[in-house]
């Protein structure tokens, strides 16, 4: 990597060393005799790595670090030192100097030490550029849905982000609850640090106990090494628990401390670690319920239901159906390296028309598949055959023959058919708030032939 590099001593001798080591078209580099001249230099220019001598009259090396690090905290700086002041060569490095050489030093050994602060700056720049980018992608402007609905979530998210209380996000599966998380968090004073998501839902109790909260080396077997658990990881930052209905009784009580003392204990450890982060939690579930049933602990909700924020179903906001779908089209045609930029009027009429019990992944998925199936720049009504549970046909394709006509009939009774099937599960199922049990007792099916019916028209729990 090419860089900018500023070398500052008033030896002459070592400044015209650096500067036929690291001269000749390789890299960029300036020189100064002098700490007064190199904060003006750097003022001035725009410098990588800067090879700074610690002993100098007047300004010497160390003011000089601490200088440029409140002033460019990116910049690296590798510091010159005589035998005698390894000490203080020690204590540059914990001001932020980057490394240190002692004179007199080897050219490749100064070679190496400025590539490698280099790679440290172009890492570090890529950091940058990777947060800025994540940063953006949650801003509110990027969440796609206008609908009334979606502009109270916004609304919601904009009030609590910038502070640090709990947060609760609830909605059926498939709504986007992780997406609100994210952009609760990175707009909040805390989206420089990490968030740390944890699904609750697949890992086993003791499983999940070591990820949450790490554990000590022999504290269980396997435990063949100390580990940190995602609590701690997520120190600084916002922990995100996704399903936390389903977190066992026992790891419930370890949570509602970490959440009341901000502060845990690994497993198999004796002692108390502190942790600062913020919670969010998000569940499908009924938590109200779940206290009630004793399956989820009152203290527990109490602490997590502060503030609430629902995630409407995307039936119950049919306006946003159009623009999301357009949105994921502009985004599988150009992964995929396709022209499809358009739905046909007959797609457009299924989609806006469709319940989608699985909410935007479901029609993220059909999307993609539908960029997948079009064969020039136009989704058609073909393309979507498995959403609706109807016969595939071209759009306007009116039977043109006797026998075509009889197809097109047999096909309209089977899709009126599927159409009551599908109607008669979805209802059942939300009667009896989608227990399968109940509801294949309700309406006199065997549950073997009730999950068969489901399996059918593609409908999944909530």
């Amino acid at each position: 990597m090419k860089g900018r590099i500023l070398v500052v001593d008033d030896e002459e001798i070592v400044v015209k060393s650096c500067l036929r080591v690291l001269g000749g078209g390789e890299h960029e580099v300036d020189a100064v005799n002098s700490g007064a001249e190199a904060l003006k230099k750097i003022d001035d220019g725009q410098y990588d790595v800067i090879i700074l001598d610690i002993m100098m009259p007047n300004i010497d090396g160390l003011e000089v670090l601490q200088r440029v690090k409140e002033s460019h905290p990116d910049i690296e700086v590798v510091m010159v030192t005589g035998l005698s002041q390894i000490e203080t060569a020690v204590r540059s490095m914990k001001l932020g100097a980057f490394d240190y050489l002692s004179k007199p030093f080897d050219p490749d050994e100064l070679k190496l030490t400025v590539e490698r602060a280099l790679e440290r700056r172009r890492l570090l720049q890529e950091n940058l550029t990777l947060k800025a980018e994540v940063g953006s992608k949650y801003r509110f402007e990027n969440i796609i849905g206008s609908s009334p609905r979606m502009q109270e979530v916004y609304r919601l998210i904009a009030q609590c982000a910038p502070t640090n209380t709990t947060v609760l996000i609830t909605g059926e599966s498939g709504t986007g609850k992780e997406l609100v998380a994210r952009a609760i968090h990175y707009n909040s004073l805390r989206k420089d640090k990490p968030i740390v998501p944890v699904d609750c839902t697949s890992l086993s109790e003791n499983l999940l106990e070591s990820e949450l909260f790490g554990h000590v080396k022999g504290s269980f077997t396997g435990a063949v090494a100390n580990k940190r658990g995602l609590i701690e990881v997520a120190n600084g930052g916002t922990l995100f628990l996704d399903e936390i209905g389903n977190i066992p009784l026992s790891i419930q009580a370890k949570l509602l401390r970490v959440i009341q003392e901000r502060e845990f204990k690994a497993v198999g450890d004796t002692r108390t670690q502190s942790v600062n982060i913020r919670l969010i939690a998000a569940t499908n579930k009924d938590l109200r319920a779940m206290v009630a049933e004793g399956t989820f602990r009152d203290d527990l909700y109490y602490r997590i239901d502060i503030f609430p924020i629902r995630i409407p179903p995307l039936r119950e906001r049919p306006a946003d159906v159009a623009p999301l779908a357009f949105h994921f089209l502009r985004t599988f045609s150009g992964e995929l390296g396709k022209n499809v930029t358009q739905f046909s009027e007959g797609a457009m009429s299924v989609l806006a028309n469709y319940d989608w019990p699985g909410n935007l992944r479901e029609l993220e998925n059909t999307v993609h598949r539908a960029v997948i199936l079009a064969s020039d720049s136009v989704v058609r009504k073909a393309h979507l055959a498995g959403i609706a549970g109807e016969a595939a046909q071209e759009d306007n394709d009116v039977p043109k023959t006797g026998d075509e006509l009889k197809r097109t009939k047999k096909a309209a009774r089977e899709k009126s058919v599927e159409g009551i099937e599908r109607a008669f599960v979805l209802e059942a199922l939300k009667r009896n708030a989608w227990n399968v049990t109940r509801s294949a007792e309700e309406t006199g099916m065997q549950r073997a032939n009730f999950q068969a019916l489901m399996k059918k028209h593609n409908i999944r729990l909530r």
